[in-house]
């Protein structure tokens, strides 16, 4: 039994990687340079050029880009990126409504700027003229200090996808709202996959956070799991989504540790400039059957993945298990100290009752239509928006090609009419 859960690990850490692949490249950013040069220095050591950070990329498209780091209220320090304003317009001295944008599982704020400014969201927002802010959860590549407990020590991967809801996000909105300067009262918020799921819980469980919610637009909502058609969390499941001792084994620990130098190394071999990249675009092409960019191979190997704690796997498989959308299940002892009951309480999802726009299709594994339905019937004012491809997946509301025509566009529209712009 051991034997069989050691492999079924090792095909998770395979299977989690392919599934938070972040969103194509725009090669323009790399014109010009050379991404996997051996100097011949007199001691022959290989020099790696630097990956870029996310406001790096952001300038690199002419656009300003700042790097913010947010205190949470239990300690976590929180990276998080910001288009001010976008140079076409020079509408800094403007009125900018806010937009937070936050990824998903194993990603970062990289996710929503790979496509370029001519497909990426968050430059097609700030070329709308908003405020753009690019969340990192905590423990990813951005975020990974806290105020006193070190990446290596266990405590600090003690957290579910729920702390990050209930802390990052609720940090990130106050931030960006006092931040702004122009006595703004609310955002509107984007979030896929985990970004759908920590701005439920967050809004269900400080349901006056709801106030500060102009409209939230969730790509691919994630909250119940049980029709979920994952054969590989279906598999690990059973051994995993319930408090048990296979689940304490894999707890509180960073999944496939981050390090700086093999992401670097594998970033600068699959550069658009590299000799290696027709290799890596094979595997690439492979794995997203040429709905996505191609070029997304260099940033996938730069950010997959970010930095994610097991906990949060190990939250969604009970979810998965149980069939409901609840708080995590630390086993019964301690969930009578952190709930007073035996198992953990719902998500008051009937409490959310900022204006919800849920993004779903038919072909999602991840976040299958019965399941969003589901999480529908409980919100009080949500409006539904169905992908009309058959084919399209949970992935291509971040990668397709066509993703700045059926969501980006939609999205902004309804952010403007919103606001008054339309």
């Amino acid at each position: 039994m051991a034997r069989n859960l050691i492999v079924i690990l090792s095909s998770l850490c395979i299977w989690i990687g392919a599934r938070s692949a972040p969103a194509g490249l725009d090669s323009s950013v790399f014109e010009g340079a050379d991404f996997f040069q051996l100097f011949n220095d007199p001691d022959g050591h290989l020099k790696l050029n630097p990956r870029l950070k996310t406001d790096d990329r952001i300038r690199a498209h002419g656009y300003p880009g700042e790097l913010h780091y947010v205190p949470t209220e239990d300690g976590y320090i929180i990276g998080l990126f910001r288009i001010p304003h976008s140079h076409k317009l020079q509408n800094q001295a403007k009125y900018r409504p806010i937009v937070l944008m936050q990824h998903g599982i194993s990603g970062c704020s990289d996710n929503w700027i790979a496509m370029g400014p001519d497909n990426a969201l968050a430059f097609q927002l700030a070329d709308a003229g908003y405020d753009v802010w690019l969340g990192n959860a905590r423990g990813n590549t951005y975020s990974r200090n806290h105020s006193s407990i070190s990446t290596q020590h266990p405590y600090f991967w003690r957290f579910s996808w729920h702390e990050i809801g209930y802390f990052d996000i609720a940090a990130m909105i106050d931030y960006a709202l006092k931040t702004n300067g122009q006595e703004q009262q609310a955002i509107h918020y984007v979030g896929h996959s985990q970004g759908t799921t920590v701005f439920l819980a967050l809004m269900s469980t400080r349901p006056e956070y709801n106030r500060k919610i102009k409209t939230a637009h969730l790509l691919a909502p994630v909250a119940f799991m049980n029709n979920m058609d994952s054969l590989m969390a279906r598999a690990v499941g059973p051994y995993l989504g319930h408090h048990n001792t296979y689940a304490l084994l894999f707890e509180s620990q960073e999944l496939l540790p981050y390090n700086d130098f093999i992401l670097s190394f594998i970033y600068n071999t699959c550069g658009p400039d590299s000799r290696f990249r027709d290799f890596c675009s094979v595997f690439h092409n492979s794995s997203t059957d040429g709905r996505s960019n191609s070029s997304a191979v260099a940033i996938n190997a730069l950010t997959t993945p970010a930095g994610v704690s097991t906990n949060q796997f190990l939250h969604y498989l009970q979810e998965q298990q149980s069939g409901h959308f609840r708080r995590y299940d630390f086993g019964t002892k301690r969930n009578w100290m952190e709930y007073n009951a035996e198992v953990p309480p719902d998500y008051p999802t009937n409490l959310i009752t900022c204006s919800t726009h849920l993004w779903y299709s038919d072909n999602d594994d991840m976040a299958d239509v019965g399941d969003v339905l589901r999480l529908a019937e409980t919100l009080p004012n949500k409006e539904m928006h169905h992908m009309e491809d058959p084919m399209w997946n949970h992935g291509d509301f971040a990668t397709n090609w066509e993703v700045r025509k059926y969501i980006n566009e939609p999205i902004i529209k309804i952010i403007n009419q919103f606001e008054g712009l339309i």
